[in-house]
């Protein structure tokens, strides 16, 4: 691989990881497109390394304070979270992994997360008319709706961000907190798909490690670019959720899911 090809799977890695718009998914597609095999593990894991330094990068602040004081409720909310995803990972890694070879599911998943983004932008507008929930008055049946709904995000081409956000969003938690919670909890869950891969690449040695025969240029490459993508996605993100919507992203990937449909169904050109 080429340092300017791992550039452009970490910029790909980056920015889909944050944005509601899937990351498994867009991967699946992009590799079914250009014929792009699976990357070594050992690159697919310090992409994955790359998005941690991206979101430690822009809620140091708000991770530094759990840090400092772990018994508080924050910290609870976020292990009832991440709860459902590690039963749900644990119990279909199998069909999990084949969804993602294969992309059977792709265009289907794409719809789910286009009515998951339309459904919290609904549900929110009606909890602001009321009273919207501040950080303290987040409770643990909030923690597991949100849970929940990032463990449905491990099927290719659900958004793990989207469906996080629609459901600090259809809880009716302030916008700006639905936002920082979110990405706070994708912190456990990147760093346990990293766990997993090398967890696989302990067990195959230096084989599983450059099964593409990737150079450590080309890592470190496509780790900074994974990185620094992640960050800016991330404060994008919290600008979005914050002062805009997520309707723009419900119209991409519903009109992703469409194409991809009518490609499985139909046209067969990629798919």
């Amino acid at each position: 691989m080429s340092i300017l090809s791992a550039i452009v799977l970490g910029v790909i890695q980056g920015l889909t990881e944050f944005l509601p718009v899937s990351s498994s998914g867009h991967l699946v597609l992009f590799q079914k497109i250009f014929g792009i095999e699976e990357p070594a593990l050992l690159f697919d894991t310090m992409l994955h390394v790359g998005t941690l330094v991206g979101v430690f990068a822009v809620l140091w602040k708000d991770i530094w304070a759990i840090l400092r004081k772990l018994n508080q409720p924050l910290t609870l909310y976020l292990i009832i979270a991440t709860v459902p995803t590690v039963i749900f990972a644990l119990a279909l890694r199998k069909p999990l992994e084949a969804a993602f070879e294969t992309g059977a599911f792709l265009g289907v998943c794409f719809l789910i997360t286009a009515a998951l983004l339309a459904g919290a932008e609904l549900l929110s507008k009606r909890a602001a008319n009321g009273s919207l929930k501040k950080p303290g008055e987040m409770n643990w049946l909030d923690a597991l709706v949100i849970g929940i709904m990032q463990a449905v995000a491990i099927i290719p081409g659900v958004s793990r961000s989207g469906a996080t956000l629609s459901g600090t969003l259809s809880r009716g938690l302030d916008r700006s907190f639905a936002a920082r919670f979110s990405f706070m909890l994708s912190i456990p869950a990147i760093l346990g798909a990293a766990v997993f891969q090398l967890k696989d690449l302990a067990k195959g040695g230096e084989a599983a490690a450059t099964n593409s025969g990737i150079a450590a240029a080309a890592i470190i490459a496509g780790t900074f670019s994974a990185a620094i993508v992640g960050f800016f996605a991330v404060r994008l993100m919290l600008k979005i959720v914050r002062e805009k919507s997520l309707w723009g992203f419900a119209m991409y990937t519903g009109i992703l899911g469409v194409l991809v449909l009518i490609d499985q169904y139909a046209t067969h050109l990629v798919l």
